[in-house]
């Protein structure tokens, strides 16, 4: 491709760590965006020391690692140390000349620091400035600190999961805190094209609780319709009130069938049992629900028939009855589908091997997802960054590793004597 990418041309202060706020700041990265991450000396992103590190003799005090990889490929890397006040005139200096900022510290380190929204916007008035937290930055909740599992507690969402007659479960995997992310990179995108028509920069709240609330598809309305003592069940393996959905086990694995009400006949018919697709205990929504145990049963019976789940999901998917397989991550990653997309990318690092991470969830014509990607290690690019936009000699830089103000990874190579 020969023209610019989407957000090529725009620069991004990443003052953010761990997932929501890297997540975002990936994203914009991959549209062509400049992004510095200034990470807070000695250590930086704590997820430098989560995952897989470089096993080589030669790596060993790297500060790479898998997880760092995924969520900060395409990122330069400053390091400093905030807690000196030449460390944050610095960073006050680099925020004057970027078009965005992100950083997800609890609300109030950022005006501690002398980086609040208004002390960036004095020195750069069409900042544009996203701030993610666990609960935004206002509201009796704002000052809590916290992670995506308790962004999902406060925002109704785990007790939605798990069995009905257990208690609730904690999902596996950090999804609010990468739709955050999402969510924040598309407000900064937003901001841009306002900025764009109308030359003002803006301070966006981003927070995991408002977004976890915002996957409740039908539940608010619902409850706020019936009255309090309405409250949504735990549906566990199978729907509570329709089995037609639900997980069954299935030969040599799991099925997770997911057939909506006006598909019963389909479903019947690829069941393939005389006199099913007649029966009155199941002729109805009504029905279904009142003879749900007797439904569930034959379900499970006829999943039961099957040696492997592929056959039992080529019976169903002959009548195009919604179905798939329960896969695991592994199988997940090895699927066909998922590699042809490049929702599955694998990656070539030199000191990471062949390592597979998360393709963009939207797929652009003009522009396929990168697989030629690379992470920067810690302060790898304090020497251009300073330079470009702070103006610094080598001599100045050389003074700040001096005082311990700048650092960077061990493994790289000296550049003060």
């Amino acid at each position: 491709m020969t023209s610019p990418r989407m957000l090529e041309g725009y620069r991004v202060l990443d003052l953010s760590q761990f997932i929501a706020g890297p997540v975002c700041t990936s994203l914009l990265a991959e549209m062509g965006a400049d992004v510095i991450k200034l990470e807070i000396a000695p250590s930086g992103d704590r997820t430098r020391t989560f995952g897989l590190k470089p096993g080589a003799p030669e790596h060993r005090g790297s500060t790479h690692s898998s997880s760092y990889f995924q969520h900060n490929h395409t990122k330069r890397s400053i390091a400093l140390d905030m807690k000196t006040t030449a460390a944050r005139e610095l960073a006050l200096g680099m925020a004057a000349k970027v078009d965005v900022v992100v950083e997800n510290f609890a609300p109030g380190v950022m005006a501690r620091l002398g980086l609040s929204y208004e002390d960036i916007q004095r020195v750069n008035p069409t900042v544009i400035m996203c701030s993610i937290s666990l609960a935004g930055q206002t509201g009796p909740l704002s000052d809590r600190p916290g992670y995506d599992y308790i962004g999902q507690a406060y925002a109704g969402v785990t007790d939605l999961i798990g069995e009905p007659d257990r208690a609730p479960a904690m999902a596996n995997f950090a999804g609010g805190d990468v739709s955050t992310g999402v969510a924040a990179a598309m407000g900064i995108g937003f901001a841009l094209l306002h900025r764009e028509r109308t030359g003002e920069g803006q301070y966006l709240d981003a927070s995991l609780v408002d977004t976890y609330f915002h996957m409740l598809e039908y539940h608010a309305p619902m409850i706020a319709m019936r009255g309090e003592g309405f409250q949504p069940t735990r549906q566990g393996s199978v729907n509570a009130d329709s089995p037609t959905m639900g997980i069954y086990p299935c030969g040599d694995g799991y099925v997770l069938l997911c057939a909506l009400p006006h598909q019963w006949q389909p479903l019947a018919k690829a069941l393939g049992m005389a006199g099913l697709e007649d029966d009155a205990r199941f002729a109805t929504i009504s029905a279904r629900r009142k003879y749900k145990s007797e439904l569930e049963g034959v379900l499970r019976g006829w999943f039961a028939s099957f040696d492997t789940r592929d056959a039992a999901i080529a019976a169903l998917e002959a009548e195009r009855v919604p179905v798939a397989p329960v896969l695991s991550v592994s199988e997940a990653m090895r699927h066909p589908h998922l590699n042809a997309r490049n929702t599955v990318r694998w990656i070539d690092d030199p000191q990471l091997g062949r390592v597979a991470i998360p393709g963009v969830p939207v797929k652009f014509s003009s522009w396929p997802d990168r697989t030629e990607l690379r992470s920067a290690r810690l302060g790898e690019d304090n020497e251009a960054v300073l330079s470009e936009l702070a103006g610094l000699s080598a001599d100045d830089i050389a003074d700040l590793y001096r005082s311990g103000v700048l650092v960077r990874d061990p493994t790289l190579a000296p550049q003060v004597a």
